[in-house]
């Protein structure tokens, strides 16, 4: 059964007030907030078990290497992926994609190669694409959403031709909550001979992902999303692309020897993990993950799924709000405008004074606000710890934004 109630008590910062009205955070689609039991995990990782790991001979390193690595395998039951060794542990999606980027497609994407993306990928599935379109010539081919928001697979795969060499898309939209079925794309491309990269960095949040059935080739995660600490996160890489592959960056354990005249690599995963890495971090995001895993992924996505309708139902009875994104099945985020010249940044400033946290902005989406012919929009982005009061209170402090401003 699932307790809303009990899961908000495991949050500590959920009960505190901001301008003398309850928190109500809605910005989860940005960066989630941390159960105690994260919090615990960093704090005891910090005060009695810090050690660097992998080459400490000593408990505290020995301890410290157990517990970080034991991250790995969580992660692959989180993905249901077999083999966690095609677990790549980093900072985040971010950093995995430009891992992706510098490792498996500079080195073998040449002048006149396609990528194919959407219109609404977020730049951190856009820039390092770019950074081969200027260098190497690559052409980024763009498919574009429908009128609801959501990505037709068929169109992406209608773009796939003899020089499409990789399709980057999202499995969520951060801005618009569309879902994308992902899995007839992999497998278009996979007859093709053409990779995949998928950004899970919302989607892996919201309910459980099954890797092995999307068949993709590349996935990838960030931890501050998914309740864990900032600077953690993974990037799934089949090991036949990582035998594509060379190192994005250098040093740390990511080498076996290092001579004058040459050095001999490690081997997967640790080939790809170069540095000291963020081991707290890491620790924490294995505590965030059993914690979601603990109440069920299933039960997770049910619950966003009632607040979705209950949400929708409300904003859709505000006729002066226009909400961006309609699609069947989409995710709990909701990003919208008010009619008139209020901006996003003004609206949000509104609503942070009623206590209720959202994002304002660009969202990291230029070619999507482009498309959707807005500069900015807010964002309402639920999470697991959410209620239909939370929504009732910002429908509350919509009301206020729009009497102010009308």
């Amino acid at each position: 059964m699932y307790d809303v109630a009990a899961i908000r008590a495991d949050f500590p910062i959920l009960g505190r007030e901001i301008n003398g009205k309850p928190l109500v955070y809605l910005d989860n689609g940005a960066s989630a907030q941390k159960p105690k039991v994260v919090i615990d995990a960093v704090t005891q990782a910090y005060s009695m078990e810090y050690a660097n790991v992998h080459r400490g001979l000593f408990y505290l390193s020995n301890l410290a290497t157990e517990k970080y690595e034991a991250v790995r395998g969580t992660i692959a039951r989180f993905l249901n992926v077999a083999d966690e060794d095609e677990i790549v542990l980093n900072t985040g999606t971010t950093e995995g994609i430009n891992t992706v980027a510098y490792g498996w497609a500079m080195p073998r994407l040449e002048a006149g190669d396609e990528i194919i993306l959407s219109v609404m990928e977020h730049h951190a599935n856009i820039v390092p694409w770019h950074f081969l379109r200027e260098r190497q010539g690559v052409v980024i081919k763009w498919v574009e959403i429908e009128a609801d928001g959501s990505l037709d697979p068929q169109k992406v795969i209608d773009a796939m031709g003899p020089k499409t060499r990789l399709v980057a898309v999202t499995h969520m939209s951060n801005v618009l909550g569309t879902r994308v079925d992902v899995a007839p794309i992999c497998a278009a491309a996979r007859e093709r001979g053409i990779a995949t990269l998928i950004d899970g960095s919302q989607a892996a949040v919201h309910g459980p992902v099954d890797v092995d059935a999307l068949g993709c080739d590349f996935y990838a995660i960030t931890g501050h999303k998914l309740y864990g600490p900032s600077g953690s996160g993974a990037i799934f890489m089949k090991k036949a692309r990582m035998a594509e592959m060379r190192p994005f960056m250098g040093g740390g354990d990511m080498i076996k020897e290092v001579h004058r005249d040459g050095i001999l690599y490690n081997d997967p995963p640790m080939k790809f993990e170069a540095g000291t890495p963020s081991i707290v971090a890491t620790i924490g995001l294995g505590a965030a993950l059993e914690y979601m895993m603990g109440h069920g992924m299933d039960n997770i996505a049910a619950h966003e799924a009632a607040l979705t309708q209950y949400a929708r139902g409300r904003l859709d009875g505000l006729n002066w709000l226009q909400i961006q994104g309609k699609a069947a099945g989409k995710g709990a985020i909701f990003s919208f405008t008010l009619d008139g010249a209020a901006h996003a940044h003004d609206i949000s400033t509104i609503l942070d004074k009623k206590g209720v946290a959202v994002r304002a902005g660009h969202h990291c989406a230029g070619p999507l606000m482009d498309h959707l012919g807005v500069t900015a929009t807010c964002r309402a982005s639920f999470g697991m710890y959410n209620t239909e009061a939370e929504v009732d209170a910002l429908i509350d402090a919509l009301e206020l934004a729009h009497d102010l401003f009308a």
